[in-house]
């Protein structure tokens, strides 16, 4: 017998909560471990991305079925100007992301980021670039986009399999600042998943967002350190990724029901 739609709502629910708990608790753990080991935090940080390539890789070739979703998305639909969307977008999600989040440090400051930038200074300019522009976007797309986000979507949609997974992506960072200049492309890189089931696609993007963050003058990024230019921002991203989640909807195959946990071909 089915269930009802309040127990099946619940389920959900708690699916949204315990899976991303549960991968984080498990990452958490072995980074813990790997800083016993290793001793420095950056390099035990990267050490610990390359480990999660190793595993969620592992698990996507020799157990796909525990990843799987959702029907692939229709490949004649793909168009050349998907592609300048995806990086229009991923303009203002850098643009938005580093405004609110110099904003918020600008008004209210950050321990957390203090802290951070600290700890990477002390590693030196090769190992904070080993973590920055290899470990983080291999190591964190393989977990987030490649682990966390199939699983939400076994249950549920891509706009809140998006937005759980791009919440869970910044608390990870462990500060506000972190949080806020992270989300947007969060939530982007969920999408571009969900439309092309590339994972290299979501690194190169990651790395290029880093890479950015890294070379941008700071004097020009401090001119949107403002309330103004964060709202006026962050409403042309959600603008842009509300128009790319209607791309990305109307690739699903037929007979699927865009925006559901069920996306595959009726019979």
């Amino acid at each position: 017998m089915a269930a009802s739609p309040i127990i099946s709502h619940l389920l959900s629910i708690a699916w949204c909560v315990l899976v991303p708990l549960a991968v984080v608790a498990v990452y958490l753990g072995l980074g813990t471990g790997a800083v016993l080991l290793v001793g420095e935090p950056v390099l035990a940080t990267a050490a610990l991305g390359m480990l999660v390539v190793v595993l969620v890789g592992a698990t996507r070739i020799l157990r796909p079925a525990w990843l799987a979703h959702a029907a692939a998305p229709c490949p004649k639909r793909e168009t050349p100007g998907f592609g300048w969307t995806v990086l229009g977008c991923a303009a203002l999600a850098f643009l938005a992301g580093q405004s609110l989040a110099l904003w918020i440090y600008r008004t209210a400051g950050s321990t957390g980021f203090d802290a951070s930038n600290q700890t990477r200074h002390a590693a030196g300019a090769v190992a904070t670039l080993l973590l920055t522009l290899v470990a983080a976007p291999v190591g964190e797309e393989f977990l987030f986009r490649g682990l966390i986000y199939p699983l939400l979507r076994k249950r549920m949609g891509v706009p809140v399999s998006a937005l759980v997974s791009a919440v869970v992506f910044g608390l990870l960072h462990g500060n506000a600042v972190q949080f806020a200049s992270t989300l947007p492309l969060a939530v982007l890189l969920a999408l571009l998943y969900e439309r092309t089931r590339a994972l290299w696609l979501c690194v190169l993007l990651h790395l290029g967002f880093n890479l950015t963050a890294t070379l941008a003058p700071a004097q020009a990024m401090g001119a949107l350190a403002n309330p103004v230019s964060a709202m006026f921002l962050c409403l042309a991203f959600a603008g842009c990724s509300v128009g790319l989640y209607r791309r990305v909807a109307s690739g699903t195959p037929p007979g699927a029901v865009p925006g559901t946990g069920d996306e595959s071909v009726m019979p």
